[in-house]
């Protein structure tokens, strides 16, 4: 049950969320605070300045913890193992060869657009872009063309799929906190991805690579090498990827199906979870990509160890998201933002898209931007008692915002910048650019389905 404090007025409520916000951005962007700790003190101080007991806040932050951890850890934990499989086995290599192989060099874009679409989904961004950008380089110094080329194809298949699909993290930290089914943001953000994945990749890229010729870098060597060994076969590949999506909109669309307690539904309930469906994908990687690529068990397992680095840090700071959603909720703040949210005209999908941008375009980190959005809104969204699809809508309305206008306080940024041996400027005018694209046409896309879906 929430606290409601006695001393404050609706007014100092809603600018101790206002406050909280900019202390936040000047934490993280000015004086450089992890955002963990970040976000962990902005609670403490929102709940002083609220007005909420001591005592309180403390039990705020570790219900806010440990109701956000429960589902994210497992899920963010077993994503990161059965990406560093498949990254680790060659298998995202593979996929983009045989894309390539199929539909031929004169549309390769599309292949490696497909390809980036697929392989963010268990990999990480920077992760993908690094295993698969030797195959932009050779295409480039074929073909004498621009390196945006087919870069720029590459790059909005990964980013796409790395804001908008889960088991991605980003989209799996959003919907947890908004309690949005994940069936639902798998669908919605595949409606979304795939045309901003177009039109920010393909089409973008033909516009862009006849203003801006970038060559290979003179310090890449350009020469053919043999595979060092055997790859996965891109059968093996495709299944290992696909199979939990499936899994799970299978679980969604049970439930919209088939009767409350019939066996089908009782039992692809169960497949459909993210903790089974992700699981019986990462363990299926050990063996697929793992066992039978003559990795031995120690490998396997040291490679899966290793791969909970990364993976730790976006677990705590989704969780520190959860404690500065529960401040918000415990202290009244939360039910003061829904009241304002009531009485105004802008559309929760639309609320959504503008924070997050805002918070974007300030911060360069998406993954900060996802979770402070989805803590503010959390609130709101439970007082409007949406539907399941809606939430799913809303959810990938932040990934969206959470995309746009990528520049130079944005590690992204520097990556690609960096890779493609551009300038500043150029690098504005193509990766910002087509990060802009994406945020755009992702939220046209879930806008206009918000028309039909209350």
């Amino acid at each position: 049950m929430g606290f409601s404090p006695t001393g404050g007025t609706d007014i100092t409520l809603l600018l101790v969320a206002l406050a909280g916000i900019l202390l936040l951005l000047f934490l993280v962007i000015r004086t450089k605070l992890q955002a963990f700790v970040a976000l962990l003190l902005v609670s403490f101080l929102a709940g002083i300045a609220a007005g909420m007991p001591l005592q309180a806040i403390l039990a705020s932050i570790k219900n806010g913890m440990g109701g956000t951890l429960g589902f994210v850890a497992i899920v963010v934990a077993l994503g990161a193992m059965f990406g560093r499989m498949l990254e680790i086995s060659g298998g995202a290599e593979q996929l983009a060869r045989t894309l390539i192989g199929k539909f031929g060099e004169d549309r390769a874009q599309w292949a490696l657009a497909s390809t980036g679409f697929m392989v963010s989904i268990p990999v990480f961004f920077d992760v993908g872009f690094i295993i698969i950008v030797p195959l932009v380089y050779s295409l480039a110094y074929k073909t004498g063309r621009s390196l945006l080329f087919y870069g720029i194809p590459l790059l909005a298949g990964l980013a796409v799929t790395h804001s908008f699909i889960p088991p991605t993290p980003g989209p799996i930290a959003v919907a947890e906190l908004l309690g949005a089914d994940i069936g639902w943001v798998i669908m919605f953000g595949t409606l979304a991805g795939i045309p901003a994945m177009i039109i920010a990749g393909p089409v973008f890229a033909k516009f862009i690579s006849k203003r801006i010729h970038v060559p290979v870098p003179d310090y890449i060597e350009m020469e053919d090498k043999p595979a060092e060994r055997e790859l996965p076969g891109f059968g093996t590949v495709a299944a290992i990827i696909f199979l939990p999506l499936i899994l799970i909109l299978l679980n969604t669309f049970s439930g919209l199906l088939l009767p409350e307690g019939s066996t089908t539904r009782t039992v692809l309930s169960f497949l459909g979870h993210p903790f089974t469906a992700l699981l019986m994908t990462t363990l299926l990687s050990f063996y697929l990509l793992g066992i039978r690529e003559g990795y031995s068990r120690d490998e396997v397992r040291q490679i899966a160890t290793k791969a909970l680095e990364p993976a730790g840090l976006i677990i705590l700071v989704t969780g520190a998201g959860g404690v500065f959603k529960q401040v918000l909720i415990d202290s009244g703040v939360g039910d003061e933002l829904a009241t304002l949210m009531a009485g105004s005209s802008l559309p929760p999908i639309l609320l959504a898209f503008l924070i997050a941008s805002v918070v974007r375009i300030a911060q360069g980190s998406a993954t900060v931007s996802m979770i402070t959005t989805a803590g503010m809104m959390a609130p709101i969204l439970s007082s409007l008692e949406l539907s399941a699809p809606a939430l799913g809508l809303v959810t990938i309305a932040i990934a969206a915002g959470a995309t746009i206008l990528s520049h130079v306080n944005d590690s992204g940024f520097w990556l690609v910048n960096r890779y493609f041996g551009l300038s500043e400027k150029d690098t504005l005018r193509s990766w910002t650019v087509m990060t802009m694209l994406i945020a755009v046409t992702g939220f046209t896309v879930v806008f206009v389905l918000g028309i039909f879906i209350a």
